[in-house]
């Protein structure tokens, strides 16, 4: 018997919302119409202070102020693409894309994350080519500029702050935000002790810090995002612990050949061979609706497919496990 449980917002071919036995639509967080206004928000935001820093950084002739309006063209760029993603995820699924594009989110995150760490890496290469012989900066308009970016970053993050938990492309988006509200205030320390020092040195050496810190914050997404793509075990769920919970419940004997992965932020799904006391399928449904709820209560799983087996037993009565169990062990 094998049974199938969906409980996330997935759409039938007509385009229709399922909804759980109670009748409740199920809702995912990441596509939220707050988190998608809030990433417009970001992006408009984002967008006229890379605008404001190219401006700035020629006039001021600052690599941290350029570098920095560089990570914002990244950022305007990311932000669209999470955005788009957002919006394709909610197409319905079809035939070919039984998930629908869920799979969309995972993938911007991954490139944003890798955009994030290759801009870095060249901010690292133009500053180190700058210490050698620092350009002389003014830091008065580096100054302003830098602080209009710090309030424009902060107003960006706030936006975003709600939602970043609940997906990894909102969680990049929020990313790049931060990272420029970090770069901001590097550039604004630069701005002041060059106009009351003239240490134009500073200039380059605050663009290695500031790009060592988005490296940092980047590592993490595009770990996050690979392990999803290479369909690994959620971080906060231990197979062998799952299994064990399983056959816990009464009328199991065992679970066996349990695979859990995640198709995008939040949404989790397993497969799995249960052995059960033999008994009616009417019966067995109990079973199934405890482990449901095992599996949602506990694990944070809602969608899942349920093969249920009993022991086998020949004309003498003699009863044995399925064959499939015997050969994993």
């Amino acid at each position: 018997m094998v049974y199938e449980h969906h409980e996330e917002n997935v759409h039938d071919h007509y385009g229709h919302d399922h909804a759980d036995e109670h009748g409740h639509p199920h809702g995912l967080s990441h596509a939220s119409i707050g988190g998608k206004r809030g990433l417009l928000i970001a992006l408009g935001i984002t967008l006229l202070m890379m605008v404001a820093e190219i401006i700035g950084g020629v006039l001021s002739n600052s690599l941290a102020l350029l570098s920095d309006a560089g990570h914002m063209f990244t950022d305007t760029l990311a932000l669209a693409l999470s955005f788009f993603a957002m919006k394709f995820a909610e197409l319905p699924a079809t035939d070919r894309k039984t998930f629908g594009f869920y799979r969309l989110e995972i993938i911007a995150a991954l490139v944003n994350g890798t955009v994030l760490m290759l801009i870095s890496l060249y901010i690292i290469y133009e500053a180190y080519m700058r210490i050698a012989s620092p350009p002389e900066v003014q830091g008065g308009l580096m100054l302003v500029v830098a602080i209009i970016g710090l309030v424009v970053n902060i107003a960006g993050a706030l936006v975003l702050v709600k939602h970043h938990k609940t997906s990894l492309n909102i969680r990049g988006a929020f990313l790049h935000i931060i990272g420029d509200a970090v770069s901001s205030v590097g550039v604004i320390i630069g701005g002041v002790v060059i106009t009351y020092t003239g240490w134009y040195l500073i200039d380059p050496i605050l663009s290695m810090l500031i790009a060592v810190g988005i490296i940092a914050g980047a590592v993490g997404l595009v770990s996050e995002s690979v392990n999803v793509l290479l369909e690994s075990a959620p971080s906060h769920l231990n197979v062998a612990t799952l299994a064990v919970e399983i056959a816990a419940i009464q009328g199991v004997r065992e679970a066996y050949h349990i695979h859990v992965w995640t198709i995008t932020s939040g949404v989790h799904a397993l497969s799995a061979h249960v052995v059960i006391d033999d008994q009616m399928v009417s019966d067995s449904r109990v079973v199934l609706d405890n482990i449901r709820t095992l599996l949602s209560d506990r694990f944070r799983i809602l969608h899942s497919t349920i093969q249920m087996e009993c022991r086998r037993c020949d004309d003498e009565g003699v009863c044995s496990l399925p064959t499939d169990i015997k050969n994993s062990r």
